[in-house]
């Protein structure tokens, strides 16, 4: 597994070509895929900015909503095949999405066929370029009060479903946040091999929250309560042989008011300390 730079998450708005020099230049070892940048630039392009700084493509957003209306969801399908050629082309093998945990319009099989539907035909294009997609299962119960149906929330959840889209190219975003919040424990990542992780998400949750109260965009750095293990998270990922991209996302408003560097650079410290040595 290798540590990949993501500026979003961390409010870095920038460039892709200022976000591959600030990985660089921090040290990280992979960054996330701009897909826009990718198509309009070449993937050669890519490529060879990328292997100047000896960075690793570490993954990119599915371009696809699973909850479009039919025509622009065909429309969407149609534009991945040639997204997946080129991300392809540069070696990004990763894309990523989420699910929603609840609903208000359909119930929970109804909802599961739909999805599972509809993940088929996205994972069918995908696999026609070596491309695994990756589900990002929501944990925390605050996103589930209110609504009709709950839906998939849990890894085992998650991965019941992957098990029936029945493409073989479907596994898991895995983030600690969402195994905590959703009531797991970071030792059932021993239970998964590589073939079921396709991308990884790693933050902390702040202290003195209940479980059931904690607030999806208010997270911490990885390490910085201690209230999520994230090094045994890691450590079981390492175990399992994980090949994958380790992205930061702590959704921390105080990183979001640094200047650019310095968000980078305690980003960059925090995984750097949590890492498996």
């Amino acid at each position: 597994m290798f540590r990949a730079f993501e500026g979003g998450a961390i409010g870095v708005s920038v460039s892709y070509e200022e976000a591959v020099e600030l990985a660089a230049h921090f040290a990280f070892e992979g960054i996330c895929l701009n897909v826009a940048y990718a198509m309009e630039n070449g993937p050669e392009t890519v490529v060879q900015m990328l292997d100047e700084r000896g960075l690793q493509s570490g993954g990119w957003g599915l371009p696809v909503s699973l909850l479009a209306p039919d025509t622009e969801f065909e429309q969407q399908v149609t534009a991945l095949a040639q997204v997946a050629e080129c991300c392809a082309r540069v070696g990004d093998l990763r894309t990523f999405t989420w699910l929603s945990p609840a609903s208000n319009e359909k119930p929970f099989d109804e909802m599961f066929a739909f999805i599972r539907g509809r993940l088929a035909r996205v994972a069918s294009v995908l696999a026609d370029h070596d491309v695994r997609l990756g589900l990002e299962f929501i944990g925390p119960a605050t996103l589930r009060a209110g609504r009709k149906h709950e839906f998939i929330h849990t890894m085992d959840g998650m991965l019941e479903l992957c098990r029936a889209v029945g493409t073989g190219n479907v596994g898991l975003l895995l983030d600690c946040w969402h195994l905590y919040t959703s009531g797991g424990q970071m030792d059932d990542v021993l239970e998964l091999g590589d073939e079921h992780v396709v991308q990884v998400h790693v933050n902390d949750a702040p202290e003195g929250v209940p479980l059931d109260e904690q607030v999806d965009n208010v997270r911490r750095l990885p390490g910085e309560t201690g209230v999520i293990d994230v090094p045994r998270f890691l450590r079981n990922l390492d175990r399992i042989g994980y090949s994958g991209p380790v992205v930061v996302e702590p959704f921390s408003e105080r990183v979001r008011q640094m200047e650019n560097q310095e968000a980078v650079r305690v980003t960059k410290e925090a995984l750097d300390a949590v890492w498996p040595q």
